[in-house]
């Protein structure tokens, strides 16, 4: 009996916009869905599957950390539709210590009436990330109003910009939860001290159902996976979106990449796809249903591109993002690129060290390295000794691989040659 009251529930609760704030107040239950791993889990009472008010088949769930260092949840969603089983998997956004994310699947595979909902199937990747530095405020603006939806804003409280945050809530009724929510506005990037607005609406057919909102998890990665054939192999890429997106595909020529949307909100939201690039020189367009519409491309630290645009209030359609190069992404290396340019200016005493170490800071916050059992603080105060500029010139010239440097910069940092 685990931990079971470890979040007990205020149930004389006065007003709606208090209701809002009980993100700890859940009770948490110990039945939980089979995994694994035993602080890493799903309680059965937040995950559970409903058709939608378009009638798609949906399952929600919420994914809970205790262990006492960050992870990368990775889930397998399994759903019995007569004779067939069809899985869908997610390796969602990492998940700090202590933390929660939900998550939502639509299956629109889904054709009968009665599907059973399989239990997950959940596995985690250790890593080391500090949580991303945006805060929920919890003060008067953050209210839920008579139409079931929530409002409210974000602030982030770190030193370094961040970009496409997005942020997940889990949405309850009176005896179980009803939906997983996320922000309706596209947020392409927000300063540190900056403060933003948010709104989140849960389904349609559940809003005269809500009780309250909880579990308000601020993340900074797209997470919705999907495949489309492209020459004849699995071109993978993501999407974010307070809409839905399907049947992927690309044309004869592999350029050409089209998918279904839609959007069961009465509200405008947004879409930001994330695609592995091929050149890196792609120039796209965006057509919905054959009408070109404003759109907004760019690339993230990672080499990745982006692509997005607004989305109509309940509206359906067919999405064509054209511009792709022929080919198939190569594989994209462990470190970004401008690091790697870094290294070289470095080495070659055209950037300072700070300015280099800024780059190596970044490696850490996106979890691509991480010491163990060292934890990363805010205030870093980087100290690098000079002869380190060799190795950085090796592999800035391709002497040595990405995992050389990578195992280099830990291996210096858990020798305390570097100090974090």
């Amino acid at each position: 009996m685990r931990n079971q009251y470890r979040d007990s529930k205020t149930s004389s609760i006065p007003s709606s916009r208090t209701l809002a704030l009980l993100c700890i107040g859940l009770l948490i239950s110990v039945l939980l869905v089979p995994s694994a791993f035993a602080d890493v889990f799903i309680p059965s009472h937040e995950y559970l599957g409903y058709f939608d008010s378009e009638g798609i088949y949906t399952v929600v769930g919420n994914v809970k950390n205790e262990n006492s260092f960050a992870v990368i949840p990775t889930i397998t969603v399994s759903v019995k539709d007569g004779d067939e089983i069809i899985s869908k998997t997610i390796q969602h956004v990492p998940l700090a210590s202590e933390k929660e994310i939900p998550f939502k699947v639509k299956f629109f595979e889904v054709s009968g009436n009665i599907p059973v909902l399989i239990p997950a199937e959940l596995s985690y990747e250790k890593l080391t990330k500090a949580p991303i530095p945006i805060e929920i405020l919890y003060d008067n603006t953050l209210i839920k109003h008579k139409d079931g939806h929530i409002t409210g804003r974000i602030q982030n409280t770190g030193d370094a910009t961040i970009y496409y945050p997005k942020i997940y809530a889990v949405v309850h009724g009176y005896e179980r939860v009803l939906d997983i929510v996320q922000n309706l506005e596209y947020i392409e990037k927000i300063e540190p001290g900056e403060i933003l607005d948010f709104s989140m609406y849960p389904d349609p057919s559940v809003t005269e159902d809500v009780f309250y909102y909880s579990c308000f998890a601020p993340v900074d990665t797209t997470v919705v996976p999907l495949t489309a054939q492209k020459e004849g192999q699995d071109f993978d890429f993501r999407y974010d979106s307070g809409a839905w997106y399907s049947a992927a595909k690309f044309d004869e020529k592999g350029t050409t990449l089209t998918v279904r949307g839609y959007n069961s909100y009465p509200l405008e939201t947004y879409a930001n796809f994330e695609f592995p690039p091929i050149s890196g020189n792609e120039k796209f367009d965006v057509t919905v249903n054959d009408e070109p519409i404003d759109f907004i491309q760019s690339i993230d630290d990672m080499g990745f591109w982006h692509v997005a645009f607004t989305v109509g209030p309940t509206s359906q359609g067919v999405v064509k993002i054209s511009g792709f190069e022929k080919g198939l992404p190569p594989e994209m290396p462990k470190v970004p690129q401008w690091i790697k340019i870094n290294a070289e200016w470095w080495a070659t005493e055209q950037i300072s060290d700070v300015e280099f170490l800024e780059g190596v800071d970044f490696l850490f916050e996106k979890g691509i390295i991480f010491v163990p059992s060292k934890e990363l603080k805010a205030e870093v105060n980087w100290q690098i000794p000079s002869w380190y500029k060799t190795t950085a010139a090796w592999w800035a010239e391709d002497k040595i691989t990405d995992d050389d440097f990578l195992f280099a910069i830990e291996n210096l940092v858990a020798r305390e040659i570097i100090i974090i």
